[in-house]
């Protein structure tokens, strides 16, 4: 981005007129450091000759800034200013005043949240070393010019007021004429307002003309523009901050994500595959690489690592993080980087940037300036797929509160229930791909990537008897929130205390991270039916305040998010793992059972006998047992090494002659009903799924051949 081109305010003051009477928010700074002499003119963008310098300069003989209020309301709002609060006070309609003020204050930081929702990305103090002080700025993607962005319900029309010093105010003029800029009637669809002359200026009021009728005096507004160089700034190359990794960083769209995955596998041909797990509804595939030194099959005792994101759609950092990923491990690789080879050698990894195609289509359309707060989020069919898995946290609720043990209630590997195996279940095609992935692959740990916000949240994120707000503790809490804090604490920005929040809620009071439940129910999400459903523990992280950041931003959330991506893949090796296998052939046993004492939450062996069990350090007693075999027992202590203490177990099967009593007494031999049950819904589900494939395939042709 050019320093030369025009910068548009660094400070944002709304203004707007209830009922013919004008009031002003309290003006804040979007650039602290910034200052400017008094003398400070307003001009057009600069000439060729002084796009020359470091800095913009004014135009010679420009006019300095006039205000254009009217003397009535220029006096009107000095007198308001000197009296203040002390002179309301003897006012007989006081505590009327008192709560309107409230109302006005409470409006008035709704839409400054809102606007941190877009406009001010997380921004430490200066001198942090590591971020720049300033908020972004955008640039029309079509030029250079400035324009702006008013995208919240209700505010129809708008005027615009410019200044150097926040006491003169220039009207944005169209020719001889005050300008009038148009707003916008649907909160989804934002309307830009391009500026008529470019414009260099420090502040900017937003004065609302008219609205809608049933609506309130409120808006969410973007200023859009270029940088120019500040020479108070005494940190000035943190304004073009950047990262040192030659990645592709822009945004992709499906065509492009693939040939960028297809450039990976040709780049590290030894260590990539790719793999689909599944179509969206449109019929776009879920592509998802795999990046191991041995693709394509399970290594006995390597866990399985994933990042699943773009489950909403319009959610694009995520995906674009993920594809960062894809290209830095393989670089890293070939150049020889040892943590890199460390993670490719000893873990099985699996990226998924895009589960929900469709959504995102509708977001890049649009652009990342454009795109609404929820445009693309659902999937083509309108399901939110975040909503969308097995409820199985009541299931296993209203089991323990009917049990007359409630301890015997199966905490693990809780089958889907019959309803949602149903053909005209509303399940999208993209979600059922996912779960048909959960239970073809042994996870051990994942992420969901989402935006919109920055914070970590952890399961459980439903909550008991539909509380709209309660905290939801698994059994494996203590784990959940070390996760959790492993990401957060090495996120450049979560991890900066005097950052911004991005809307209302400051989830540094909670160092970054909080229960899913404790911030909003969610019942039916990934995270909640991948711990109860599988082995696999989960967390979710909202990564950007911004869903849809420009892709000059994607430089720096790569080096935001890079060092917590690499270092929460390393969390899987922690607690213990080992193979359980028969005493007698040394065949793995495949299912058996892994109970650790204390803990509320088992897991069970895959295919070929190998278990991950995630915990932090600390003595354990643990107890495996399998269908036909005495149970076992042994002590496993976790260190504070990063990697995990190995425990493996020998089971012996029980003798014959006990079998042969049980039956001779009429008595079934004792079977895992939950694993099978399981299994069998897991075969209903992918035949429904095979069924609507082939009905939506022969519905198309059907379109096609009419």
């Amino acid at each position: 981005m050019e320093k030369s081109l025009c910068v548009l305010a660094s400070l944002l003051s709304l203004a707007g007129f209830i009922r013919g009477a004008e009031w002003t928010a309290e003006s804040f700074s979007l650039l602290p450091n910034h200052t400017t002499p008094q003398s400070a003119k307003w001009t057009e963008a600069p000439t060729a000759a002084e796009r020359s310098g470091d800095r913009a300069t004014p135009a010679a003989g420009t006019e300095p800034l006039r205000s254009t209020a009217s003397p009535a309301v220029s006096e009107r709002n000095a007198r308001a200013d000197e009296q203040g609060e002390e002179g309301r006070r003897g006012d007989p309609k006081a505590k009327d005043d008192k709560k309107a003020k409230l109302v006005g204050d409470r409006r008035r930081r709704s839409v400054r949240r809102r606007l941190v929702r877009r406009v001010q990305g997380p921004a430490p103090v200066a001198g942090s070393g590591r971020h720049s002080p300033h908020p972004v700025y955008r640039r029309h993607p079509a030029g250079q010019e400035l324009y702006l962005e008013v995208s919240w319900d209700w505010v129809e029309s708008y005027k615009v007021q410019l200044s150097n010093d926040t006491v003169e105010w220039q009207t944005c003029m169209n020719g001889t004429e005050e300008a009038i800029f148009k707003g916008n009637q649907n909160p989804e669809a934002p309307v830009l307002g391009l500026l008529p002359v470019p414009t260099v200026a420090r502040f900017i009021r937003i004065n609302p003309q008219t609205w809608y009728s049933n609506g309130t005096v409120c808006l969410r507004a973007e200023i859009l523009g270029c940088r120019v160089h500040d020479p108070t700034d005494p940190y000035p190359d943190q304004q073009e901050r950047g990262s040192r990794d030659n990645l592709d960083f822009k945004h992709h769209d499906y065509k492009e994500m693939r040939k960028l995955m297809k450039s990976v596998t040709e780049e590290c041909p030894d260590i990539t595959r790719i793999y689909t797990i599944g179509k969206s509804y449109t019929g776009l595939k879920l592509y998802v690489m795999e990046i191991s030194d041995n693709p394509g099959k399970h290594e006995l005792g390597e866990p399985e690592f994933r990042y699943v994101a773009g489950m909403h759609g319009n959610e694009a950092l995520g995906r674009e993080l993920v594809l960062n990923l894809m290209q830095y491990l393989c670089k890293e690789y070939k150049k020889g980087n040892q943590r890199v080879i460390r993670l490719v050698t000893e873990t099985r990894i699996h990226l998924l940037p895009s589960m929900n195609p469709d959504g995102h289509e509708v977001a890049y359309k649009k652009g990342s300036e454009l795109a609404g707060w929820a445009e693309g989020r659902y999937s083509y069919e309108g399901i939110d797929m975040n909503h969308n898995f097995p409820d199985l946290n009541n299931i296993m609720w209203d089991a323990q509160e009917t049990a007359a043990d409630p301890s015997k209630v199966s905490n693990h590997y809780i089958p889907i229930p019959e309803y949602y195996t149903q053909e005209d279940a509303m399940v999208a095609p993209e979600t059922r791909a996912v779960i048909s992935w959960m239970q073809d692959i042994p996870f051990v740990l994942s992420a969901n990537l989402h935006g919109g916000e920055l914070v970590v949240t952890y399961p459980f994120d439903c909550t008991r008897d539909w509380a709209p707000q309660e905290n939801t503790p698994t059994a494996d809490d203590a784990f959940f929130r070390w996760l959790a804090t492993v990401y957060a604490s090495t996120h450049l920005v979560l991890a900066n205390p005097d950052r911004r929040i991005c809307h209302y809620e400051d989830f540094q009071m909670h160092n970054n991270i909080i229960n899913g439940g404790a911030w909003h129910t969610v019942p039916g999400s990934m995270n909640d039916f991948s711990y109860l459903h599988t082995n696999c523990l989960e967390v979710t992280v909202e990564l950007s305040c911004d869903k849809f950041p420009h892709a000059s931003e994607l430089p720096v959330e790569w080096e935001n998010n890079k060092e917590s991506l690499l270092v929460y893949m390393e969390q899987v090796h922690r607690g213990i793992k080992g193979v359980i296998r028969d005493k007698s052939t040394k065949q793995g046993i495949e299912n058996a059972v892994v109970k650790v004492e204390d803990h509320d939450h088992d897991i069970r062996s895959a295919a070929d006998g190998d278990y991950w069990r995630l915990l932090n350090p600390g003595e354990y007693k643990v107890v495996v047992w399998a269908e036909g075999y005495f149970p076992s027992m042994r002590s496993c202590r976790v260190g504070l090494e990063p990697h995990p203490t190995i425990c493996d177990f020998a089971l012996t099967k029980t003798p014959i002659q006990r079998l042969k009593e049980l039956r001779a007494k009429g008595e079934k031999i004792p079977r895992d009903l939950q694993l099978r049950l399981r299994a069998l819904r897991m075969r209903k589900l992918r035949a429904s799924t095979k069924a609507i494939n082939r009905r939506r395939e022969s519905q198309a042709r059907r379109a096609r051949s009419s």
